[in-house]
């Protein structure tokens, strides 16, 4: 059983890929023509949806405003270019790093720090909420304790005199706070004060308060603000050569937009400002504190020279102004420029020791001007270049990420190579320093016979010399910062700030028509082409002759029949000129070239399933040769589900069943019609083995008789795709036809007429297709027979109505019925 169902599910596949790969090959245009003719019921719900759910999304969307400022990025740091101080935030890529500054939430949370947007207000209609941005007749000052409560719905719902009220916790209500207006309200969840707008007549804070509907606010935590600007914020490039930079903002309230667009661009020239002068200001800090102990320094070496001059009556006028005594002073000044930058070093790794690092910038400050400076410029350069790179990484990234942890690395091993290499030329200034000492003693050798005061002095004077120009160094690097420093402005300028938008953008009219358009089109196309590729209805001659092996006759077409239907069925002589009376003159002169032998009498007719209307035809072809003058009987013999009695008005109680046991006599059961020529037999009773009697040798010799009495014998045979009971009479028949319905009966159908063919020998079968709408030749379907036709039956088309199928109580199986003309 399994194996079996299996089997059918993979023809199933096959027959679908098959039709695929049929589709572009044998697409026929008339029947996807008329399919879509069909299916105009369904293309007219899909585009009434479509437009239904564009009214609602227009209607009920809420409106976007959006509002932009340019920005433009320069360079306005004369005073560094002018003194040559460098600047370590110079790059090559400044758009690139305004936009990563601009979206990063690093930035933005000094945007939210600036803005107040910590409670919003809104009024809540029936179907959307309004933002009531600066136009609340009401405000709260709030504190949230309970955190949960950030992003909940706050309902302020005022008394009858707008003085008191309650508020209300979420959309069920679940907490409650009364409260009076400038009282402040502290409970274990919040604390909260309510008051009038103070930029409003209190008469008309009140009168505001009564014609909201249903006002609420909402509480956002800072990350909340940072997600909710960074969300809508729109940041772009407009010209990389002018260097100007589009900041937009998206909300549904204009003013809001421009206001929050306006903040950003603002905040932005601030902070580019701090973060430029960042390192003067570190630098600066670093002097300070060293010009505190330099002056100290300086003070001790002052007074202790003033104390020896005054001690010592000792004057300016007694120095030893001889060429050895230059000499001697040279060295002295050397040894004063190492001991300068010997000091230096010591205080840098003074400060080493006592706090085991330093600041990065201030590391490079204290090694400028030193003598030594040209030799570790190459260190201290790359030094500066990891910290640009530190800095432009905090653009984009946050202090604790994995790319500023790795950098930072970087400057400690950069900032350890430099502090050995200044370790290094320390010590290679002490051996300069020892032999310089040396050189000076030796001088000093010359002079022994001066005074001790000389030698004194001149210690001192040294001591004070090296303390002085230490100092006037630090003097000068703090005004060379200080000038750097005040030299920083703004590198933005704001080429337009941003105004409230007068229309929004969202949600475009044009574009919804045009979704909504597409898809209702795109949805009935795929309908259609879904229906044609699953259509698997035989609907025209050439599918019958197209699907079958072995060559069959075609007697002909019957048109639709869309009239009352009478109760016989016969409608062949309510109008003899009708085109159903010509269909049915065509089939009976084409009966001629089936077979020409005289003695041909007997006419067969089956089809697969019940309600192909093989008995409509066996009466109106019985009917059309009637009217020739020919006399014509038509035997009901489908006994499991007679039809023939029902058509003429008789009783079925004697007929075929009856005949054949032998109860009644043939004349017995003949029944004359209204019709001059025609008669008919009943079925009769439904037997419990028409099998066996169709098969005996009583129904040969009934038939017989049956020739003998009259020029045509019509045999309305039952199914033979249900049961076998047709297939004796079809053999002896002398014109069998089968019968198939247009739009009605499956084209698999035509594997039973070529086994009818090929395994039952009935090589003289031919086909009748029945119920064509020839109405719908428009659409250059035809078949090659003289009529161009499309698909159905009338709706009133009463043989029909006894078939057994549920189906067509389906709504789009009634509907397929109805002509459209």
């Amino acid at each position: 059983m399994l194996h079996e169902e299996l089997n059918q599910k993979n023809d199933n596949i096959e027959r679908y890929k098959d039709r695929l790969t049929k589709f572009s090959s044998e697409f026929e245009l008339g029947l996807f023509m008329v399919i879509a003719k069909k299916s105009i019921w369904w293309i007219l719900f899909f585009f009434s949806c479509a437009a239904v759910i564009v009214y609602l999304y227009l209607r009920y969307t809420q409106p976007l405003f959006e509002s932009k400022a340019v920005i433009q990025l320069t360079n306005s740091d004369k005073v560094n270019r002018i003194l040559e101080v460098g600047n370590v935030y110079e790059t090559n890529n400044k758009l690139a790093e305004a936009v990563e500054v601009l979206k990063s939430k690093v930035f933005l949370q000094r945007v939210a720090q600036k803005l107040n947007l910590s409670v919003t207000y809104y009024n809540e209609g029936t179907f959307k909420s309004y933002e009531l941005y600066k136009a609340s007749p009401f405000f709260i000052d709030i504190k949230l304790k309970n955190e949960s409560l950030y992003t909940e719905k706050l309902y302020v719902v005022f008394d009858a005199s707008s003085k008191t009220g309650r508020l209300l916790v979420g959309e069920n209500k679940k907490l409650s706070y009364a409260f009076s207006i400038d009282k402040w309200i502290r409970n274990q969840d919040m604390e909260f004060s309510v008051s009038y707008n103070p930029e409003m007549e209190k008469a008309e804070c009140i009168n505001s308060i009564k014609n909201l509907e249903r006002p609420y606010i909402i509480c956002n935590s800072e990350n909340n603000i940072i997600s909710y600007v960074q969300s809508k914020l729109e940041v772009k490039v407009i010209n990389e050569q002018s260097q100007s930079i589009s900041v937009g903002f998206k909300d549904a309230v204009p003013h809001k937009a421009a206001d929050i667009t306006n903040a950003v661009v603002e905040e932005f020239k601030t902070y580019g400002v701090e973060k430029e002068s960042e390192s003067s200001k570190n630098i600066l800090s670093f002097i300070d504190g060293q010009l505190n102990n330099v002056f100290y320094d300086l003070k001790t070496s002052e007074t202790q020279l003033e104390d020896f001059r005054k001690k010592n009556n000792y004057g300016l006028n007694n120095e030893i102004k001889k060429t050895s005594e230059l000499q001697y002073s040279s060295v002295e000044d050397q040894l004063l420029k190492i001991e300068l930058d010997e000091k230096i070093l010591g205080e840098l790794q003074k400060d080493l020791q006592n706090r085991k690092s330093i600041d990065s910038y201030q590391l490079i400050s204290m090694v400028t001007g030193t003598e030594d400076e040209l030799s570790i410029r190459g260190a201290t350069s790359d030094l500066q270049k990891l910290l640009v790179e530190k800095e432009n990484l905090l653009y984009m990234v946050t202090p604790n990420s994995d790319a500023i942890k790795q950098i930072n690395a970087q400057i400690e091993t950069q900032k350890k190579l430099l502090i050995e290499s200044i370790f290094s030329f320390r010590n290679k200034m002490k051996s300069r320093y020892l032999n310089l000492k040396q050189k000076s003693d030796a001088l000093a050798s010359e002079f022994i016979s001066k005074p001790d005061k000389d030698i004194e002095y001149a210690r001192l004077m040294r001591l004070f010399s090296i303390n002085e120009k230490y100092y006037t160094l630090l003097l000068e690097k703090k005004t060379e910062f200080s000038i750097s420093n005040a030299g920083y402005v703004s590198q933005t300028s704001i080429l337009e700030k941003a105004e409230p938008a007068r229309s929004s953008f969202s949600p475009s009219k044009k574009n919804a028509l045009l979704i909504g358009f597409l898809g209702a089109t795109v949805i009935s196309i795929l309908l259609i082409i879904i229906r044609y590729l699953m259509h698997d209805q035989i609907v025209s001659l050439n599918e019958i002759t197209k699907h079958t092996h072995a060559g069959v006759s075609i007697l002909g077409i019957i048109p639709s029949y869309d009239k009352s239907m009478p109760a016989s069925q016969l409608v062949v002589d309510k109008n003899p000129k009708s085109v159903m009376a010509e269909s049915f003159r065509s089939i009976r002169t084409n009966l001629q070239f089936i077979s020409s032998n005289p003695d041909a009498k007997l006419i067969a007719l089956t089809s697969t399933v019940s309600g192909e209307g093989k008995t409509f035809v066996a009466l109106n072809l019985a009917g059309i040769i009637a009217f020739s003058g020919k006399k014509v009987v038509i035997v009901d013999l489908d006994m499991r589900k007679p039809k023939i009695h029902k058509g003429f008005g008789v009783s079925n109680s004697k007929g075929m069943s009856t005949l054949l046991i032998g109860t009644n006599t043939l004349e017995e059961c003949i029944n004359k019609s209204s019709v001059s020529n025609l008669d008919f037999i009943t079925a009769g009773p439904v037997p419990p083995n028409p099998s066996e009697l169709i098969i005996g040798k009583r129904m040969d010799e009934i038939i017989e008789r049956l020739k003998a009495m009259y020029d045509i014998v019509i045999i309305d045979n039952p199914p033979v795709g249900l049961v076998t009971d047709a297939l004796p009479i079809i053999q002896k028949a002398d014109y069998p036809i089968y019968v198939f319905r247009s739009e009605y009966s499956k084209k698999n159908y035509i594997q039973i007429l070529d086994r009818l063919q090929n395994e039952n020998s009935i090589s003289k079968i031919s086909v009748v297709l029945n119920g064509v709408d020839i109405n719908r030749r428009g659409y250059g379907y035809n078949y090659g027979y003289g009529y161009g036709y499309g698909y159905g039956y009338g709706s009133k088309y009463g043989y029909y109505d006894d078939r057994d199928t549920e189906k067509k109580k389906k709504f789009w199986k009634k509907s397929k019925k109805i002509r459209i003309s």
